[in-house]
Parts: C-alpha cells; structure tokens; sequence
C-alpha cells in the first residue's frame, strides 16, 4: 500500500488515533450510513436525492449525514434551500473501495491463513548451557 500523509503500514498507531479510527469505522457499522457514502462516491447530493436513491425518509437520512459529518466522511455547502452533500475527500471514497474489496476477498476465499513469523537463526541459543 502507498504512503499518504506520512502514513505506511509500518506507522505506530497510538491510543488517540486508535479511538479516532474506531469513530471513523464505526461510520460503516450501519448499512444506511455505507450506502449514502457509496451513493455520494458517485458525486455530490442533496438530502431529497439521497433519500430517494437509498429508500429513505428525509430526517433519516439527515440524521445519519449528521453523525457522518460530525466524523468528517462528507461535507454540506449551502446552494439556495438545499444543502448539497459530497464526500469530505478521495481517501473516504478509497476506505469504502477497500472495504468492499475486503468482502469481495473473503467471498471469493482468497484470504491466506497468516505465516508465523521468521526465525531468527543468528542467535546463539542457551540450550545445554551449564
């Protein structure tokens, strides 16, 4: 996986952004808030067009824009009486694609069971020692 923002997969995650990444998961943990992301992937909204397009009612789906929001996955900009809604940047459109590539994955079995890891053989060991 590449480097975005100074982040590898060799970055330490500490316990502030362990919560903070919890948060921004927790955002997928409900179908409704999964599909309005996936509905804005597709460009920006107002509340009227996401709610017809993933059969809602209006405050529902202003409720779950909300918390999405309130977590930073989408942004709202006033044009007349409407809010139009879009996706706060890429990376929210990247961490739903990975996530359904993830499902995808496990569908298809293509998961490898994890490989313990390496000896490392260049030690001496005490074994027999006096």
């Amino acid at each position: 996986m590449g480097q975005a923002h100074g982040v590898s997969s060799a970055t330490p995650v500490s316990a502030e952004d362990a919560r903070h990444v919890a948060r921004v998961m927790g955002a997928l943990s409900t179908p409704s808030r999964v599909r309005i992301l996936a509905r804005l992937r597709e460009g920006p909204a107002t509340v009227g067009e996401l709610a017809i397009a993933i059969a809602m009612e209006q405050p529902a789906v202003s409720h779950q824009l909300r918390i999405l929001r309130d977590l930073g996955l989408v942004l709202g900009s006033r044009n007349g009486r409407h809010v139009i809604y879009g996706l706060h940047d890429p990376h929210v459109a990247t961490l739903l694609d990975e996530a359904l590539r993830h499902i995808e994955h496990l569908r298809a079995g293509d998961a490898e069971p994890p490989r313990p890891p390496a000896l490392d053989t260049t030690t001496p060991t005490t074994q027999g020692a006096p």
